[in-house]
């Protein structure tokens, strides 16, 4: 999950620190207020504080994005030094040449300014770039977790409400569907096997699409299901190609994410030319699941009308795999093709 904070926060933060520091300089470290009013006027304090705020940015957005945000502590341990050290040239490049070329003066005596003593000096000084960086960073980092529970919470909250209006008497339908069975399994095979798939599939939807997780067989299986009830309604006019490649059993993964491409190929797709042929192609390999759509768009068909809930995936996928998922959308001369690569859970 990357940080999206606004860059002007940073700026804010700057200003305030600025503040502080020279409220600090004053109060804490009893200098006086000529002599803090002067190194300001000289640019001492602002050189500082730019400094300062370089390394606060290239560490935010540099080296927390890259190891924070994976939980790869220790490697962000190792590039504090690497930052205290880019802290003491931004320092001596603004102060001891910029400022010096302007004023004719030094901030450190020649001595002090000494490869070795400055290093170790500016060690300390720029420790609040660094702590300051990671801080924001973890505090905008929770702040953004916090958000997006709350998010997928109320799209769980909204899901459940869907659903409970759509469960009319659950028990009452499948004893129904029961009864059908039974009735007609000595009379219309046929019927019979259809009768017993939509009660499959009504099923998994009542009981399964709530979890967040899902047991990779069932999910195709109810993929399966669904094709085969489409194909009675397209009354054997359906051109779809169905693609299953690999092996599975009890991999897990996001659940309902696969049947979001397959209902949206049947509901925006042009599905009944034979030379328009759509295709829904599964891959499962090296612990990975990759499905891939393609359909030519129905006449009057805009997709724009699925972007809330491809919106509401990307929110999904984000939460349960952070930044192991690929997933793209491509709308071009009246065709449509999505991409899905997850990895799977055993």
């Amino acid at each position: 999950m990357k940080s999206k904070i606004p860059f002007y926060y940073h700026i804010v933060l700057f200003f305030l620190l600025l503040l502080t520091y020279i409220f600090w300089d004053i109060g804490l470290n009893n200098r006086e207020v000529k002599f803090v009013l002067q190194s300001i006027y000289l640019g001492i304090t602002p050189a500082y504080l730019l400094s300062v705020f370089i390394i606060y940015i290239l560490n935010f957005y540099l080296f927390c994005s890259w190891f924070l945000n994976k939980k790869k502590l220790l490697f962000y341990i190792l590039t504090i030094p690497v930052s205290l050290l880019l802290f003491s040239a931004v320092r001596y490049f603004l102060e001891e040449v910029v400022l010096y070329s302007i004023t004719g003066m030094h901030n450190y005596y020649e001595e002090a300014r000494e490869i070795t003593y400055y290093i170790k000096d500016n060690f300390f000084f720029g420790l609040p770039a660094v702590i300051l960086s990671a801080l924001t960073f973890l505090f905008w980092q929770f702040q953004t977790a916090q958000h997006q529970n709350q998010e997928l919470l109320l799209e769980n909250k909204k899901a459940e409400f869907q659903m409970l209006k759509a469960q009319v008497s659950p028990h009452f339908l499948f004893n129904t569907l029961n009864s059908f069975y039974s009735q007609l399994v000595l009379k219309e095979d046929e019927m019979a096997d259809d009768i017993l798939v939509l009660s499959d599939l009504l099923r998994y939807v009542i009981t399964e699409t709530d979890k967040d997780e899902a047991i990779l067989s069932k999910e195709i299986q109810f993929i399966q299901n669904y094709i085969h009830l489409q194909k009675k309604r397209f009354e054997d006019q359906l051109f779809l190609d169905f693609i299953i490649e690999g092996n599975y059993s009890n991999e897990k993964l996001i659940s309902s994410a696969l049947v979001h491409f397959v209902e949206n190929v049947f509901k925006h797709g042009k599905l009944n030319e034979e030379k328009e042929k759509a295709l829904i192609s599964i891959k499962i390999s090296n612990g990975f699941l990759e499905i891939s759509t393609f359909n030519y768009n129905a006449s009057g068909e805009n997709y724009s009308s699925t972007g809330i809930g491809f919106e509401n995936l990307t929110k999904r996928l984000d939460y349960m795999y952070k930044d192991q998922f690929i997933l793209e959308k491509t709308e071009e001369n009246d065709t449509f093709k999505t991409y899905l690569k997850i990895p799977l859970k055993k």
